[in-house]
């Protein structure tokens, strides 16, 4: 993946985000979401960056967060529908709708190329692992393995989630998805990834988007864990198919 990609990624990023979940007992005509107050900066402020320091922005210039960028993008690169999830590894209404959708989703349009389909990282401060869950996701995904440990992630995360300290339980999971342990462990220690979880958060928040699990296909917006994807995927791509029409 070139520079120009990665860059038209953090672009469609930024330019697609706004709104999702609630922390509460909703009535189930309600969306099934879960708000952030704070995310990243009130989970760890002496470690987590400022959203606007230099730091940050040098980080995600470097190979390291490079790497980590293109990990959590999949798809043709031809394809002419991105579709954005914000997420939290530790949300249980993101593992509903992951549960619920996401293979499918992967069978009927990310593998035959008609989507691209990319995560954004916004882990909330109402969950206490949900920081270093993305940074186990991001580290592995330096390495090419942020899908494995996304899937192992939401699939054990009843057992983690309220872990006095879950570093050994991503170690674990790490592990059994075949990722290099040694520069997996040195990144989860020096939290070589915390900067662009933290932009990954920021681009979400100044979108407006205050919660989680939110998406975003094409030019609409999804929030919740009952939102149709497919349904907005269908509308987009055939969006896109109408736009071409005049030049062929």
């Amino acid at each position: 993946m070139t520079n120009r990609t990665i860059r038209a990624f953090r672009i469609v990023v930024a330019a697609a985000l706004l709104a999702a979940c609630s922390h509460t007992n909703s009535p189930s005509k309600t969306p099934k979401t879960e708000t952030a107050d704070g995310a990243i900066a009130s989970a760890d402020s002496a470690t987590a960056p400022s959203p606007s320091s230099n730091a940050a922005a040098s980080a995600l210039r470097d190979s390291t967060s490079d790497r980590a960028d293109r990990g959590r993008i999949l798809g043709d690169s031809n394809a002419t529908v991105w579709v954005v999830m914000v997420s939290d590894f530790q949300c249980p209404f993101c593992k509903q709708w992951h549960d619920a959708a996401f293979q499918q989703i992967m069978k009927t349009y990310v593998n035959t190329g008609r989507v691209r389909l990319a995560f954004l990282n916004m882990p909330l401060s109402i969950h206490r692992n949900a920081v270093p869950a993305s940074e186990a996701a991001m580290c592995a995904s330096v390495q090419g393995k942020f899908w494995p440990l996304h899937e192992s992630l939401f699939a054990t995360q009843k057992q983690w989630e309220q872990m006095a300290n879950p570093i050994p339980a991503f170690d674990s999971i790490a592990k059994a998805t075949k990722v290099n342990m040694e520069p997996w462990r040195q990144c989860m220690t020096q939290h070589s990834v915390r900067p662009l979880i933290q932009a990954d958060h920021d681009r979400a928040s100044s979108s407006h988007v205050n919660s989680t699990p939110a998406f975003f296909v094409g030019d609409q917006v999804m929030a919740g864990a009952d939102a149709n994807v497919p349904a907005a995927i269908e509308a987009a791509l055939a969006k896109a198919k109408g736009a071409k029409k005049p030049g062929v």
